[in-house]
């Protein structure tokens, strides 16, 4: 029997009290200093921290560090918290949970506990119960969008509230999940920087190396959408069909939707044969400039180019050239906002260096390890920590949930 089971049949074998958020903690809100955006309320001498949604993220965390501080001049009209202080999103993205590791200030898009009404409750255990609460309530909402929680609707969540020994040991238990959820996310961090430089030298080349335009190794193109009014165009579809925003996915085994027979033999779009270089011409944010390479033969949507390789150039070798030029292909389109876009012209006449094919492959082949390291969703750290978080959520739901105890 562990130490958590014998905790909970000598101290609460009958089940536990359950209590609602207005039972347990003070709630209160942050703020934004009125009227908003005013330009002397940020840095400066004796800035302090001003935690906003963005700081808190989707995994449980400490917050240790902001994207945003606010002046003195600003402080006395914002929401002051002290270290220690349990934080929740509740606009955009809604219930993500931390605990501030400094004095700080608090946007009013967060609901803020920094103190209790009963003495017997351990704050972390108490984050732990919140940040489940929400992910269920997100498991309900799923497909559609979980709107801004009221205070009253808060303040009606129950959670369950054994003695403070078992409390104590649940935290003790899943800290040590989230501890290695974040080791194995740092290693990640730091094989992609790791990748990134080894990827920059290994493509950086003297003159003795030709820059040759895509047009003169390949051939590109543009893909189409069929109608989406049309059912028969969509329904029971066999062709695979990308749309711009799985170039995310790096290297695409397969695609979100598929298109009929009759629905390709209506549109332009064109089959593209696995190991095919794709690159995103348009997309909202930063989906404009990203390289993905296809591991199928698919078709593609008119915001994507294919570029199909000849035999003098790896496709792979281009895959890794072109990720490494996102920055420049941005600059290249027609502005870095949102509106901006690449367009076949631009693809074609884009300067690649091309060493000898020998070369091409062996800096394909130490470049795989690294991306398979960092990106492979089967065997590379991904893969680690996708599996550690469903360890972790599976004992979070088990330790977080108690019989309750009747009166």
């Amino acid at each position: 029997m562990s130490k958590l089971e014998e905790l909970i049949k000598q101290l609460c074998p009958n089940g536990v009290e359950y209590k609602t958020l207005d039972e347990i903690a003070n709630y209160r809100r942050g703020s934004f200093p009125q009227p908003y955006g005013q330009a002397n309320w940020y840095g400066g001498e004796g800035a302090m921290p001003f935690v906003q949604v963005a700081d808190v993220k989707e995994t449980f965390e400490l917050v240790d560090e902001t994207k945003q501080t606010i002046s003195v001049l600003a402080q006395p009209k914002s929401v002051f918290v002290p270290k220690g202080t349990v934080l929740v999103t509740l606009q955009g993205t809604i219930g993500r949970v931390a605990i501030t590791q400094y004095d700080s200030y608090v946007d009013r898009t967060l609901a803020i506990f920094e103190s209790f009404k009963i003495d017997k409750i351990n704050k972390k255990y108490f984050a732990y119960q919140l940040k489940a609460k929400f992910d269920v309530e997100k498991e309900h909402a799923r497909g559609s969008t979980l709107k801004t929680i009221t205070k009253e609707e808060f303040s009606k969540f129950k959670i369950p509230v054994p003695p403070l020994e078992v409390q104590c040991e649940i935290v003790r238990i899943l800290d040590n999940f989230t501890e290695l959820t974040a080791e194995l996310t740092a290693e990640l961090t730091a094989r992609k920087k790791q990748y990134e430089y080894y990827r920059d030298e290994l493509l950086t080349f003297d003159d003795s190396v030709p820059m040759v335009k895509i047009e003169n190794f390949a051939k590109c193109y543009a893909g189409a959408t069929p109608s989406t009014s049309n059912p028969e165009y969509w329904d029971n579809g066999t062709i695979p069909w990308m749309s711009s925003g799985e170039v995310n996915k790096g290297k695409v085994y397969e695609t979100d939707k598929m298109i009929t027979k009759l629905g390709y033999d209506n549109c332009s779009t064109k089959l593209v044969p696995p190991h095919s270089v794709v690159i995103a011409l348009a997309g909202q944010g930063k989906t404009r400039g990203t390289v993905a390479i296809t591991q199928i033969e698919l078709c593609t949507n008119q915001s994507l180019c294919s570029i199909i390789t000849d035999n003098t150039v790896n496709s792979y070798y281009l895959f890794h050239y072109l990720k490494s030029q996102y920055q420049q292909l941005r600059q290249v389109s027609s502005g870095d906002g949102t509106r901006g876009g690449l367009n076949l012209k631009m693809i074609n006449n884009y300067l690649v260096p091309i060493p000898p094919l020998e070369e091409q492959e062996r800096i394909v082949s130490i470049l795989d390890r690294f991306d398979a390291l960092c990106n492979d969703i089967s065997i590379g750290l991904p893969a680690e920590i996708e599996a550690r978080q469903k360890q972790y959520e599976y004992y979070r739901d088990k330790l977080l949930t108690f019989k309750e105890k009747t009166a």
